[in-house]
């Protein structure tokens, strides 16, 4: 999908943009390494995963699913990789979801298997269009709010940027 490679190319060149969308400093990307690794199930591939790269137990790996398109099928599949991928790798460090829609409406619920789940703290949803930048905000988060700005209004909002 056309933005998924956007945000894995925004995620591998800019590490900082993904921690500033979850608030956490820009320093700790000099902790983790951004890549997007194959599931050995069905051919599972997750969007991308930020794993640490220091010996800290307690720093979290991140999965990344970025969806800008409804998904009814979504959470089935993104549960059924990160468990596989426990299962598989099993990793060192504890694991948060972090999943980036461009708005509410695009996302696509399942209460009845997954309400619980996604109401965990090692959950994020992000909505892209709820996120608020100050005029004198963070370049990172209006970065990312570029990819949903209208075709008519986005060269003007990169050229501000720049």
């Amino acid at each position: 999908m056309k933005t998924d490679s956007i945000f894995y190319n925004i995620f591998q060149e800019f590490p900082f943009v993904f921690f500033a969308l979850l608030g956490i400093p820009a320093d700790a990307t000099d902790r983790y390494q951004f890549t997007s690794q194959e599931i050995k199930q069905l051919a599972f591939r997750l969007d991308g995963l930020f794993l640490p790269i220091v010996e800290d137990s307690q720093l979290p790996f991140y999965i990344v699913e970025v969806q800008f398109q409804p998904d009814p099928n979504l959470y089935y599949r993104l549960f059924a990789e990160l468990f596989i991928y426990l299962k598989q790798y099993q990793p060192p460090h504890p694991w948060q979801l972090v999943v980036i829609y461009p708005n509410r409406q695009t996302e696509r619920e399942n209460s009845l298997h997954f309400q619980e789940m996604l109401e965990l703290p090692k959950i994020t949803r992000i909505y892209l269009n709820e996120l608020r930048t100050p005029e004198t905000g963070s370049l990172p988060i209006k970065l990312l709010k570029l990819v949903i700005e209208p075709e008519n209004t986005a060269s003007d909002l990169a050229v501000d940027l720049a």
